[in-house]
């Protein structure tokens, strides 16, 4: 089979939306059911329809301003130009807990150990919380899960980023009073939450891409996000390629 000549490889940074999902109230809201199956079908080539019932803001999923600032982009008026993005991906695992949340300090830590986060940059903070998606009671655990404090985001705006992802329900603790969302959304940036297999990208050199549904005047919205990386990287992604998947 001939391969298409693409100069990137991709990983998918993309919980498969099921169900049994964690979600932020407790019961995600996912329901895919069968409207007409194949051997209901009188077409002579059978089909299975199907419908989707689901929160906007479940899964991985993206966060437009409007989301939480009156009068910001909705999901179909955020532009394709800053959905794709260079990546940072700023690793907490070693040092996260429940409790933890992301300082400044963390993210200059990254910037001396890797370089500068550039202009325009989408990035990642990989707590390692993810180790608890098939666990949805442990990973929603009372809202009490790694999340990016509020001079972090101020710092991430200093660095002119397109958005922030995490792999948790959310970059703000509620206990904290959502300042990360006012903070990212009212600069026009995007925030994606529940970002899965952060770590099987580089620290820095690859680009994601972030495709919401396009729905009209929606706040939130399921995502595929994609990561692209290099020929250059592919060391890097034999020396992580054996670290365990979720399922």
């Amino acid at each position: 089979m001939t391969r298409l000549n693409f100069p990137y490889a991709l990983i998918d940074l993309t919980h498969t939306l099921t169900p049994e999902i964690p979600s932020w109230s407790g019961g995600c809201g996912f329901q895919q059911q069968v409207k007409l199956d194949y051997d209901d079908c009188e077409t002579d080539v059978k089909f299975r329809v199907q419908q989707l019932k689901l929160h906007a803001g479940i899964g991985t999923h993206i966060d437009a301003p409007s989301h939480c600032i009156p009068g910001g982009k909705n999901i179909d008026q955020l532009s394709l130009d800053k959905l794709l993005a260079p990546c940072a991906v700023i690793d907490v695992s070693k040092i996260a807990h429940e409790k933890y949340t992301v300082t400044p300090q963390d993210i200059l830590d990254f910037e001396q150990q890797h370089g500068a986060i550039s202009p325009h940059s989408f990035v990642i903070i990989y707590t390692g919380w993810e180790r608890f998606w098939g666990q949805p009671e442990q990973y929603r655990n009372n809202h009490m899960f790694p999340c990016v404090g509020k001079e972090a985001a101020e710092l991430l705006l200093e660095r002119n980023v397109a958005g922030l992802g995490i792999d948790t329900l959310s970059p703000d603790r509620p206990s904290d009073g959502f300042p990360v969302h006012h903070l990212i959304l009212g600069a026009g940036k995007y925030i994606v939450e529940n970002v899965a297999y952060a770590l099987k990208m580089p620290p820095l050199g690859a680009y994601t891409l972030a495709l919401p549904l396009k729905t009209q005047g929606g706040t939130e919205a399921p995502a595929r996000l994609v990561g692209l990386y290099s020929s250059d990287f592919k060391n890097w992604h034999r020396k992580i390629s054996e670290a365990p998947l979720l399922k």
